[in-house]
């Protein structure tokens, strides 16, 4: 995890985003980075995620990659089991291939616009 001497202040942006996903909605590292006011830190999203305590109440299980997978976790065992239980537990679903399906479940408030139309998460993520 990189050492920034304000990411106290950033997680703090990004839990409070996180916070924000409704029960049974998804966002993705992309999307948080940008509500957070981040820009395309989609990384830091993902340090921020794994520096919470476990039994935290963020709930950092809605945060899945922009591909609409859950992304495996460094040294944590099962996590990416656990992730996956709490969503289905939400009413999340998952294809065969393990895929949410982002415009199904994908959070949209406050969602940007480009030329009049809502951005897509992937976009986002890319950048677009």
């Amino acid at each position: 995890m990189p050492d920034q001497p304000n990411a106290g202040s950033t997680y703090d942006r990004i839990y409070a985003v996180v916070r924000r996903i409704p029960r049974g909605r998804v966002s993705t590292y992309g999307r948080v980075a940008e509500l957070a006011g981040l820009g395309r830190a989609a990384r830091q999203v993902g340090y921020a995620m794994a520096a919470l305590p476990d039994h935290t109440a963020v709930p950092w299980h809605r945060v899945i990659n922009a591909q609409g997978r859950i992304s495996l976790r460094r040294g944590a065992g099962g996590g990416d089991l656990e992730q996956r239980f709490r969503l289905e537990a939400e009413g999340v679903e998952f294809d065969a291939g393990g895929h949410v399906s982002l415009e199904r479940f994908g959070w949209t408030s406050g969602r940007q616009r480009r030329g009049g139309k809502a951005r897509k998460d992937s976009e986002i993520e890319k950048g677009e």
